[in-house]
């Protein structure tokens, strides 16, 4: 799974087998190493985030850290989308 950028202990990542066609563009967070089931955030088309889901239970102060460090990342995000998947849809 290709790592984007960590942020402490967390890991942002995007999980490449995301079926056909790939969902819209999201990243996947986890602690220490990439794992299926992993928090996932939405990047919109504005390079806002919406948080799909908090699987990974990370606390609530730290999530919110790494939210605001994605969307100032979120070019680089779609960068790195488009390259693995040629395209970019976005969820809104």
């Amino acid at each position: 799974m290709p790592q984007i950028f960590s942020i402490g202990p967390y890991l942002v990542f995007i999980w490449v087998n995301e079926g056909k066609p790939p969902e819209p563009i999201h990243v996947h967070i986890a602690e220490k190493r990439p794992v299926k089931n992993s928090t996932n955030v939405w990047i919109t088309s504005s390079g806002k985030c919406l948080l799909a889901n908090n699987n990974s239970k990370i606390p609530t102060p730290a999530l919110k850290n790494i939210m605001r460090i994605i969307e100032t990342r979120s070019k680089e995000i779609i960068l790195t989308w488009n390259s693995l998947f040629g395209n970019v849809s976005y969820y809104c």
